[in-house]
């Protein structure tokens, strides 16, 4: 499996998709937004998400690249807002990597079930770069 890029966005995912769609010529891209997410009764989402782009990819010349918005009130520095994700169908290497990672980093959400991923997590390694881990069927 190869290493892919994600990209954040402040607000404006969708226009930015969107334009590097008809840049690359590729696909139209298939957006989840976060008010499409499976409700959970602990958290209420915020009007002003619900529009937002959880989640979206486009494959550029043989490379997934995938983007989404931040959450409001998350930080967001333009230039520090690109993650690798490294996604497998294998749960043990997923594991392993991220094990080796988060030492002497910062572990941003443990791996655990969602209901995209059986197993997803995020971290920043001690060098400062943000990975997300995620489990493809």
């Amino acid at each position: 499996m190869a290493v892919d890029v994600y990209i954040n966005f402040n607000g404006n995912c969708r226009e930015a998709v969107e334009f590097y769609a008809q840049v690359f010529g590729t696909e139209e891209p298939q957006i989840m937004t976060f008010g499409e997410t499976p409700p959970n009764p602990e958290f209420t989402l915020p009007e002003e998400a619900k529009d937002l782009v959880m989640h979206t990819r486009l494959n550029i010349n043989g490379s997934n690249v995938m983007f989404s918005d931040v959450f409001p009130g998350m930080p967001f520095v333009a230039g520090n807002n690109i993650n690798l994700a490294f996604v497998s169908k294998n749960m043990d290497e997923i594991k392993a990597r991220f094990n080796k990672l988060k030492e002497d980093g910062t572990v941003i959400m443990d791996l655990q079930e969602t209901f995209w991923s059986q197993c997803y997590g995020s971290l920043t390694d001690k060098f400062g770069i943000q990975w997300q881990f995620s489990h493809e069927v």
